[in-house]
């Protein structure tokens, strides 16, 4: 069945990728790979139905929802440990003093009134109708019930329910675990809704192959993403009803053929689409509702954007990037999302079999190549992305500017070449064509006659005219040509149609994409092809047909991708169902101009450890200040008058070594900074993380201190 998110996701290509044969048997499974806690184990079908039937309740931005108890907003007023526990015992001893005096007769025996008033005469005494035991029973119960009283007197207090809460009910509790009793009608494992809109068989056999331990966390999703598609009429419920019987959990097959990856790192959840990073710290900056709660990530914040800056070493790639590439390659095979990951060749972002297509640029074993002009056919289109890839950075870094001129120049070169060879130049064709090389001119110039294309002629004669003029841009646009006209680049960005050319076109499918760029000897032709696939990403997300899917770009080491036209771009991104996760060692690898608009167009925000006091300074400001009370302590000495007053100051001074002092205590209301540029700087641990986030609904998590390995 051709569900949402189930076409060919490599059809784009010159060659698409073969399609297996047929999908797998659902009883020949894949082998399971590793997996953390949280994720359901695949054999036991009980297992499986406790992880999806665990409750999930409504959170705040970031929270992770999986067996998530929900907190108050505020803290409540907690009375210090030493003095609860004092007071409890001392409760307990009061209690058990009056007890005593009680049963010694040293406080009389008025406490057996009661007694007297409601127990019948004949009841009393060894010969009485109920016998020497039943007298005795009678007596020791009434005793009983006394010392009962006294002791819930003592509890309340002594406060021993607050004791018991806060020191033993906690060593009883098993995180993430709680009683899931749920009723056929809200059972998830039931799948309801197929059978109230007629689909029973087919609810049938999903919920037989969730109790059998067929079905696993990415079958469940997908086959939900299916039904959303026959909710939307997008596909017929006879079509999805006939898919789901066939083959049941293996349904709706993603192209690969894959219903998992081949391992997992990180912590996930499919029901709530959320990939656990770490846990909120319990402290004092963090509010109250969050502090100890996991931390996580989905696309309804990725859609916002992601900015994480840190040093070299503070776990960028592997606390961050890895998790959440691995978090969208599993929504990938669930029918959800497009996710295109770039980074270094041997940055750790994966192993290859977890994706759909790799490129590897600069390596000759590279099964795909890298389409340059974005799988385009309009040379204008092609151009400003092109000059964006060569020459984003070198524009005025102020946020209104642009690169006109370098657009028009490209565009009046791949205009005329595309109407005389049906194509676009390779990179040698398009760096003879900016270095105004005479024979590549001419031919052009002969096959424009040939055609007709007077308007064309017109494009190239201007274009001759402009080269050697003051200001004309074509050099630079060559020089920066030229990095990728290089012995290593050379079977790569072909045009002939004689290679694989991935294309960022196909983020119409649910495509798992990973790009090495050639970091060794080629630093400036890996910045700008990491320009080139931010280009071009912004660009396809902005014209997809199908917005229902979620395309991600994961850009590992931003280091001088960030241009006036990419920080527009990614402005526009949430609209389209679409964001990018950018790292960075530092902000000054941002020009100083674009730095708050970076940060201003990203709705996601991460300052790692070891961040310097001036990136600090940058992150203070767009988290700006807060309202808080500020409580200000004063001791004054005491000063006696009369002769005793002083004989006991002079004691307390003997004992304690101290004069006696009173305290003041003055509380007030003050406008502070959430973070200061200190405390970013040298206050955040190793391995440890301030981020604070947005969601694509607008709403908004305040800067939370999160421990990235918990």
């Amino acid at each position: 069945m051709d569900s949402d998110g189930t076409q060919d996701a490599r059809g784009t290509h010159a060659s698409p990728v073969p399609r297996p044969a047929g999908p797998p048997e659902v009883p020949a499974m894949p082998p399971r790979p590793p997996r953390a806690p949280g994720t359901p184990p695949l054999p036991d079908g009980s297992a499986f139905l406790t992880w999806l039937r665990a409750p999930r309740p409504d959170a705040a931005p970031g929270v992770w929802r999986f067996g998530h108890r929900p907190r108050p907003a505020e803290e409540p007023e907690e009375i210090p440990t030493r003095q609860l526990l004092s007071g409890a015992l001392i409760a307990f001893l009061v209690g058990w003093l009056i007890w005593s005096l009680l049963q010694n007769g040293y406080l009389g025996t008025w406490w057996w009134v009661p007694f007297d008033l409601i127990v019948p005469d004949a009841w009393r005494g060894g010969d009485s109708d109920l016998g020497e035991t039943g007298t005795f029973v009678v007596y020791q119960g009434y005793e009983l019930l006394v010392a009962l009283g006294i002791m819930v007197g003592a509890a309340r207090l002594g406060r021993w329910g607050e004791v018991w809460r806060r020191f033993v009910t906690p060593r009883f509790r098993r995180p993430e675990a709680q009683e899931t009793r749920t009723t056929p009608e809200d059972d998830p494992a039931q799948w309801n809704e197929l059978r109230a809109a007629g689909a029973a068989d087919a609810a049938e056999r999903l919920t037989a192959d969730a109790r059998t331990g067929l079905m696993r966390d990415v079958d469940h999703a997908r086959i939900l993403r299916a039904w959303q598609g026959v909710r939307t009429g997008r596909h017929s419920l006879a079509t999805f009803t006939g898919a789901v019987l066939k083959d049941g959990a293996a349904a709706c097959l993603h192209p690969s053929g894959e219903r998992d990856l081949p391992a997992r790192l990180a912590r996930h959840d499919l029901v709530t689409g959320q990939v656990r990073l770490g846990t909120t710290v319990d402290d004092a900056r963090n509010p109250y509702a969050y502090r100890g709660t996991g931390l996580a990530l989905g696309p309804d914040l990725l859609g916002t954007s992601l900015v994480a800056v840190g040093p070299a070493g503070s776990g960028k790639t592997g606390t961050v990037v890895r998790p959440l590439a691995e978090s969208l390659c599993l929504h990938a095979l669930a029918g959800r999302a497009a996710v295109v990951v770039v980074g270094a060749a041997g940055a750790g972002l994966g192993p290859a079999d977890a994706y759909d297509v790799v490129v590897r640029i600069g390596n000759q074993e590279s099964e795909y190549d890298l389409d340059l002009y974005g799988g385009s056919t309009d040379p204008d289109e092609a151009a400003a992305v092109l000059a964006e890839a060569l020459v984003g950075d070198l524009a005025d870094p102020h946020p209104g500017s642009d690169s006109r001129r370098s657009t028009t120049v490209l565009a009046q070169l791949l205009g005329p070449f595309r109407a005389v060879h049906g194509r676009f130049p390779s990179v040698p064709e398009l760096r003879q064509l900016l270095d105004g090389a005479p024979g590549p001119f001419a031919a052009l110039r002969q096959g424009l006659h040939e055609a007709g294309q007077e308007s064309l002629l017109r494009e190239l004669d201007a274009r001759e005219r402009q080269m050697g003029q003051p200001g004309d841009v074509g050099g630079v646009l060559g020089d920066r040509v030229a990095l990728l006209d290089r012995p290593a680049f050379a079977g790569f960005f072909d045009t002939s149609g004689q290679s694989r050319p991935f294309t960022l076109k196909a983020l119409d499918h649910p495509v798992r994409v990973r790009i090495d760029l050639p970091q060794r000897g080629h630093a400036d032709a890996s910045k700008m092809l990491a320009r080139l696939v931010l280009a071009q990403f912004t660009a396809s997300v902005a014209v997809r047909e199908d917005r229902s899917l979620f395309a991600c770009l994961l850009l590992d080491d931003a280091t001088g991708v960030v241009t006036p036209e990419a920080v527009r771009g990614i402005q526009r991104l949430r609209s389209g169902n679409a964001g990018v996760v950018l790292t960075l060692r530092t902000l000054d690898d941002v020009a100083r101009p674009l730095r708050g608009p970076l940060l201003g167009a990203t709705g996601c925000r991460m300052a790692l450890s070891g961040l310097t006091p001036w990136d600090g300074q940058d992150f203070a400001e767009v988290w700006g200040k807060e309202w808080t009370e500020a409580r200000d302590v004063t001791d004054r000495q005491i000063i006696a008058e009369t002769p005793a007053g002083k004989a006991v100051h002079m004691l307390r001074r003997v004992i304690t070594g101290k004069a006696p002092t009173a305290r003041a205590v003055t509380v007030r209301q003050v406008e502070r900074e959430r973070w200061s540029a200190s405390e970013l700087a040298h206050g955040v641990p190793a391995g440890h993380a301030v981020l604070s986030l947005t969601d694509v609904k607008g709403e908004h998590a305040p800067p939370l201190l999160v421990d990235l390995r918990g």
